[in-house]
This record gives structure tokens, C-alpha cells and sequence, in this order.
């Protein structure tokens, strides 16, 4: 269909970041004459990108890119990639370190590990359509973490531990409201103190080993975030 097209070719542009979020977008008339199409095939496509949360109207100034804010269901035990897989939006992680340090009173405590022991951090960016909106530093014991040195982190990390043999049961979720540190805000595109979403989240094997540890640094402009309750009588 002619308003496939349409949407197809604006599509890729955004999930690409070739239109960064709040770009505008060519006129009905341009958008006409360069795809060769009515205004009416125009319009069903913008509203077709509309239902997708790509892209936004103004009245009397017309149709922007939307900046990328995705769902995340707390109830599950996901990576990113799982989590952002059913979203219309193009999710990308990149490596920026992976080294082995001494583990601070925080992060042994949370591993069951003696203060000083070294232990396994990987560091990585996260993106949606070409724009930064978390930075994660995931800690491991040694043996775990040593498991996934030379390995393609690009993507999620919980099925690589699976596919080496490393069960996953549940995890262990805070989270507070924060200013950026100084030392992420690079890698967020934002300036120290902006307020950002800290996360960390303790990750355990089925019979109560921990198995990973993190903080995920999260732009509040990204993200937001659902959970089912429950209510039990006291």
C-alpha cells in the first residue's frame, strides 16, 4: 500500500537516528510531492506512526519525532533487549568496559563476597534509536564473570550466562531518584545533576547464589516502568 511506503521510509529514518527525537518533520505537501502520493495516504501514514509513539503533532506547527520512552515491566526478570523486543524502537548496546576490581562494602555485601575481592564489572551504554538512555555497571563473582570474557556484550547478558550454564532465578530490585553523576552524564548525553532513575538490581540463582549485581543509570525522559501488585490481607 501507498501509505506503507510512507511509513516504512520515516520509520526507518527515526529508529535509524537519522531524525534525532524532536526533529519536524517535511510538510504534508512536501511529504507528497517526494513520495508521490495524496494527502489523504500522507495523513493515514502519520497517524499509523502516530498509534506507533514515533512521532507526535503540534497544532499549527505540525508533526515532530518523539523522543524514545519505552515500557519496562518490572515483573519479569529481563535484559534490555528482551524487555525493549516488542517495542517499535531500535535498541543498541555498546561495550565500554570490562576489567576486574576490588569489590567495594556495597557490591560484597551483595555478592557474598569478602570487601576487596576481585571481581568482574562490565560497564555498557545503552540506546534507543541512536540516543543514550541508561549506562549499567554489572558486577559478578570472578568465576561467573570470567565466563563471559571474549564475548559479543552487545547483546543481553542472562542468556549468555544461560548458555554457559549459569542458572538465573529471581532478583532484587531498589529504586531512588538521583542527580547524574559527573562520571556518566558523557555517556547519558545529560549534565551532572540532571535527575536521572538509579536501579540496582541483585540478580540470584534458584537456590539463593548471587549471580550478578548492578546499577543501571536511567534518563527519566526514557523510560517508565510498570509492576502488577497484588493485595493480601493482612
Amino acid at each position: 500500500m501507498l501509505r506503507d511506503r510512507v511509513c516504512q521510509k520515516l520509520r526507518q529514518q527515526i529508529l535509524s537516528g537519522e531524525l534525532p527525537p524532536h526533529t519536524r518533520l517535511p510538510s504534508e505537501a512536501n511529504l507528497m510531492k517526494s513520495f508521490g502520493v495524496s494527502r489523504v495516504t500522507v495523513r493515514q501514514g502519520m497517524r499509523t506512526l502516530a498509534g506507533e509513539g514515533l512521532i507526535y503533532s503540534l497544532q499549527g506547527r505540525g508533526s515532530f519525532v518523539s523522543a524514545p520512552r519505552a515500557t519496562y515491566n518490572l515483573s519479569a526478570l529481563l535484559g534490555f533487549h528482551e524487555a525493549m523486543r516488542s517495542m517499535p524502537f531500535n535498541a543498541t548496546s555498546r561495550l565500554l568496559s570490562f576489567r576486574q576490581v576490588a569489590a567495594d562494602r556495597e557490591v560484597a555485601i551483595a555478592l557474598k563476597v569478602k570487601r576487596g575481592d576481585s571481581v568482574v564489572e562490565i560497564r555498557r551504554a545503552r540506546c534507543l534509536n541512536g540516543r543514550p538512555v541508561s549506562l549499567d555497571l554489572s558486577y559478578f563473582p570472578r568465576d561467573i564473570g570470567e565466563r563471559l570474557q571474549n564475548q559479543n556484550l552487545d547483546g543481553d547478558i542472562f542468556p549468555l550466562l544461560e548458555s554457559r550454564g549459569v542458572r538465573l532465578g529471581r532478583s532484587r530490585l531498589w529504586i531512588e531518584a538521583r542527580g547524574c553523576p559527573e562520571a556518566y552524564a558523557v555517556d547519558l548525553s545529560v549534565a551532572p545533576g540532571t535527575p536521572i532513575l538509579q536501579l540496582s538490581r541483585l540478580t540470584l540463582s534458584p537456590l539463593g547464589r548471587p549471580i550478578d549485581y548492578e546499577y543501571l543509570f536511567c534518563r527519566g525522559d526514557a523510560f517508565q516502568y510498570k509492576v502488577e501488585l497484588e493485595r493480601h490481607p493482612f
